[in-house]
């Protein structure tokens, strides 16, 4: 899967609140995608969720830097992730390979797997992928 692709589906995320300032979301630390092509840090920032690239592939960097973003590691991918009533995370997602945001959801399906799911219009190409937890928090 691309770079957009996966971006796209770890799109989304959780709640605010004093659990959350306290780095207690579930989903802090380290996620990889199925491939390992791309490694993301997922912490608190402005009262909600953001990830931010910390390790990828040249594969992934040079895709990135196709569509216009020249230094992916460091780039906030994911922002505003908030948690909804139905349990999943909801925010917005930037893609670096063809430099957009999207609105995404992540559904935690145990501590250390997630399944994010991004489309680019509402319910139209759609993308899910499974992340798996490398390294942090695991509550």
């Amino acid at each position: 899967m691309t770079l957009a692709a996966g971006a796209m589906v770890l799109a989304a995320t959780t709640a605010g609140g004093p659990a959350l300032a306290q780095g207690k979301s579930g989903l802090d630390g380290i996620w990889r995608n199925d491939s390992d092509s791309v490694r993301i840090r997922v912490a608190p920032c402005g009262g909600q969720l953001c990830g931010t690239v910390v390790q990828a592939s040249a594969r992934a960097k040079a895709d990135a830097a196709a569509g216009g973003t020249v230094q992916l590691v460091g780039t906030q991918l994911f922002s505003g992730f908030r948690r909804g009533d139905d349990g999943l995370w909801y925010g917005r997602v930037y893609v670096p390979d063809i430099a957009q945001e999207f609105d995404g959801t992540i559904d935690q399906v145990d501590r250390d797997t997630i399944v994010g799911k991004g489309c680019l219009f509402a319910n139209f190409a759609c993308k899910s992928q499974t992340w798996r937890r490398v390294a942090g928090a695991q509550k």
